[in-house]
């Protein structure tokens, strides 16, 4: 880190009574959020150009109008057709099939995995910062569980947290998008055989973006466990609310993920892509409600239980409640933001230049008095 930034952060540690040890311990928090030079050649086209999964996916939403949700996933992903079993990913026929797209060696689990309720599936590919991603909403909480176990945990029966109300897979192999990739290689070179073909895989295997698959999973229910009660909606809306916060925070995390290769688990990307949701999914951002979110919704006490202890890390108790206090003022700082004027929620490429300058900010840097105007000229 440059000493200019550092001295600054120190500065403003101290000036909400952090000093010496605890100080130290907080700027090794958040020592480096992303790294990205300050000139404008750094900061790509926005929105992010839709990866080559998108228009597969895009095929996928359309047959999914006669066919159904679920059936059309089972169809190109292979893992839907095995149930979820202890022991299942050790077996030959599961190896065949996933590693090697022998779809039929599936046969031997006939049905597969069965939902609960296959009429609560829904599919999108919407517009986002990163670019078209399928986003899969499944209504039942049973078939969240299987579908996080089938296609993250190689259908293994692994425990699935109650808290997790989402999922970002990520390097999922797509046989379907290798089919199409052969069907359309065939029509272009007129080769049939075996042996032409498997040449060909040898030479697409190093190309994951043609095969590999990032899926959006989410579920419904009360975004970060809080009733309607607290929101001043009824149940129903404030459930359609969540979904919709809980799908921009999500797709606020795989923009990152682009952008920088990474997504962390830090307070400072849960207040972005809190205040992302809001914005999106909402309309308006509110520092009460991102503060419920939290636990810090009667700040100096802590809720325990509260999301932000998520989020702690190695933090001593001294440090983490000076944290406390810096996400307080930077939730604050989000509203007044969001206040004086934002990009207008489908404005991706300024909502997009925007998220990089929060998120490319420290917890105290997000606290700072000067934060809304520094990150609204970000974005205009």
């Amino acid at each position: 880190m440059d000493e200019p930034r550092r001295a600054r952060r120190l500065k403003l540690l101290a000036s909400s009574g952090a000093s010496g040890r605890v100080a130290d311990e907080i700027v090794a928090y958040d020592e480096l959020p992303y790294a990205r030079g300050d000139e404008p050649a750094s900061i790509p086209a926005l929105p992010l150009p839709d990866e080559p999964l998108a228009d597969a996916w895009r095929r996928y939403v359309h047959d999914a109008k006669t066919a159904g949700v679920f059936e059309t996933l089972r169809e190109h992903l292979v893992q839907l057709r095995f149930p979820v079993q202890a022991g299942i990913s050790e077996t030959d026929v599961y190896r065949q099939a996933t590693r090697r797209g022998d779809v039929d060696a599936a046969r031997a689990f006939t049905p597969g995995l069965v939902p609960h309720r296959p009429d609560a599936f829904d599919l999108t590919v919407p517009a986002a910062m990163a670019g078209g991603v399928p986003v899969l909403v499944i209504g039942d909480r049973r078939d969240f569980v299987q579908i996080v176990q089938a296609l993250t945990c190689r259908n293994e029966p692994i425990d699935i947290p109650e808290a997790m109300g989402a999922c970002l897979v990520k390097g999922l192999n797509n046989w379907s998008r290798v089919a199409d990739h052969r069907a359309r290689w065939t029509a272009h070179t007129g080769a049939s055989d075996d042996a032409a073909w498997a040449a060909e895989f040898q030479r697409l295997i190093p190309q994951k973006a043609s095969y590999q698959d990032r899926l959006v999973i989410l579920s419904q229910g009360p975004y970060s466990a809080t009733p309607a009660s607290a929101t001043g909606l009824t149940d129903e809306v404030w459930i359609d609310r969540s979904l919709a916060i809980r799908r921009e925070h999500e797709l606020t995390h795989y923009f990152t993920y682009r952008i920088f290769g990474s997504m962390r688990s830090h307070v400072v990307d849960e207040l972005v892509a809190d205040f992302v949701g809001l914005v999106r999914g909402v309309g308006e951002y509110r520092a009460g409600l991102a503060l419920r979110f939290l636990g810090l919704e009667d700040f100096p006490r802590y809720r325990a239980g509260g999301r932000l202890e998520h989020y702690r890390g190695t933090l001593s108790s001294d440090a983490f409640e000076v944290v406390q206090a810096l996400t307080v003022h930077a939730a604050h700082n989000l509203e007044r933001l969001a206040t004086a004027g934002l990009p207008a929620a489908d404005d991706l490429e300024g909502l997009g230049r925007l998220t990089l300058a929060l998120v490319t900010s420290t917890i105290e840097e997000l606290s700072a008095d000067d934060l809304p105007a520094r990150a609204a000229e970000a974005w205009r």
